[in-house]
């Protein structure tokens, strides 16, 4: 069984995401945690819960996404996965967090890089890597059939999609991402977004004015 914590940091209100099992094993997703405070909430969660934190993943490489990636991956002495195609996002992030106004320590490189269908396994638990173009290059999903949820990065949210007008960026492309692999998902299945609520397959193929 999978439990999900799901922790709202920095200023554009990221959604950052800690699964953890009865194994005591957890998966940090999207490490947006930007201060010190920010990153001594998600220190302490996983302290106090007395998990094991096994790797550090990424959906995209947007700089709101990979604030925390350098502080965790070398307190938990983690592995950092994430997909290839954003790894110019990665290597950029503090000329791209200039443009923001912010000032950061220059973000790891992943370790290693995701693949389409690849699994992911932590104690008895696996999430499929689903991968998911047009927000970003490299954008992925981490699917868990099993339990019917799926964290999607900045693809889709409640009633809206992803930007496109940010380098790498492609409308066609994420319209097609949406379509061919996250609407064919289960109605049921429960979308975490890389902000906002979380919705559903059902819910979004029904009201999201952006895929009528």
């Amino acid at each position: 069984m999978i439990h999900i914590k799901i922790f709202v940091f920095n200023s554009f209100q990221e959604n950052t995401y800690v699964l953890y099992n009865e194994a005591q094993e957890a998966l940090i997703i999207d490490a947006g945690c930007e201060s010190t405070d920010e990153l001594a909430e998600i220190k302490g969660f996983i302290k106090d819960q007395n998990l094991k934190p096994v790797a550090l993943l990424g959906t995209h490489g947007h700089i709101d996404h990979v604030l925390g990636n350098r502080d965790l991956k070398e307190f938990f002495k983690i592995t950092y996965k994430a997909h290839e195609g954003d790894a110019f996002m990665i290597e950029h992030a503090a000329e791209q967090a200039a443009m923001f106004g912010m000032e950061i320590r220059k973000p790891p490189m992943p370790d290693s890089s995701l693949s389409d269908k690849e699994m992911i396994s932590f104690g008895e638990s696996s999430l499929e890597v689903i991968h998911l173009p047009g927000h970003s290059p490299g954008g992925v999903g981490f699917y868990c059939e099993e339990q019917g949820f799926i964290i999607v990065g900045d693809v889709l949210f409640s009633k809206s999609i992803g930007r496109t007008d940010l380098p790498g960026g492609n409308y066609e492309q994420l319209i097609n991402s949406i379509n061919s692999r996250l609407l064919v998902l289960p109605e049921n299945t429960i979308v975490y977004p890389g902000h906002g609520p979380e919705t559903t397959i059902g819910v979004e193929k029904r009201n999201n004015p952006f895929l009528q």
